[in-house]
């Protein structure tokens, strides 16, 4: 996915200045698309210039943000890119590199490091788990398409922290055993 499109997706969402942009990308958008505000502001002007987006018209009033709603084109484009197709992106994580390279050279202090990135994924669990509760009540048979959509999304992040909490939860127990047994051993 790229910032453009994630930009043009919140906009026809619902038409927006760039500093409810940027609070929308820390709220909701931004747990599986993240952006710097720079880059969010960078990026709306980008849209501008290639008329995919405007400033909303309307008389100039003093302290009044600029709203930015999605052109035809625009649409346009986020319709074909909805079209396209990427293949999965591979896992990338420094973690799993670092617990590889614990196998070889001992786990040291990475259990701190585990724990760490476990209570990271259980914090963010919890927020999906509120938003879930907050924006999709029990009776989803009511839902609209796009609505049913969205939950979908908000099930993979759960699905996810779900797994990575789980997950650091074994590692978390094989690294302090390991651990333990390397101080017993006189080998941390």
């Amino acid at each position: 996915m790229s910032l453009p499109h994630a930009i043009l997706t919140a906009l026809l969402e619902k038409p927006s200045s760039g500093l409810e942009l940027t609070r929308r990308f820390d709220k909701s958008i931004g747990f599986f698309w993240a952006a710097t505000h720079q880059q969010i502001y960078r990026e709306l002007g980008k849209l501008e210039d290639a008329g995919l987006i405007r400033a909303i018209p309307g008389p100039p009033a003093q302290g009044r943000r600029k709203e930015y709603e999605v052109l035809p084109d625009g649409r346009e484009e986020l319709a074909a890119w909805v079209s396209r197709s990427d293949d999965p992106r591979p896992l990338r994580d420094p973690l799993a590199l670092r617990l590889r390279a614990a196998a070889m050279v001992g786990v040291g202090d990475v259990g701190a490091e585990v724990r760490r990135h476990l209570a990271v994924h259980a914090a963010q669990l919890d927020a999906y788990r509120i938003m879930e509760t907050r924006d999709f009540p029990d009776d989803q048979a009511r839902q609209t398409a796009e609505a049913t959509l969205q939950h979908l999304v908000l099930t993979a992040g759960i699905e996810m922290e779900r797994f990575w909490t789980e997950w650091l939860t074994k590692v978390d127990a094989v690294v302090s055993e390991l651990g333990d047994a390397g101080e017993a051993d006189g080998k941390q």
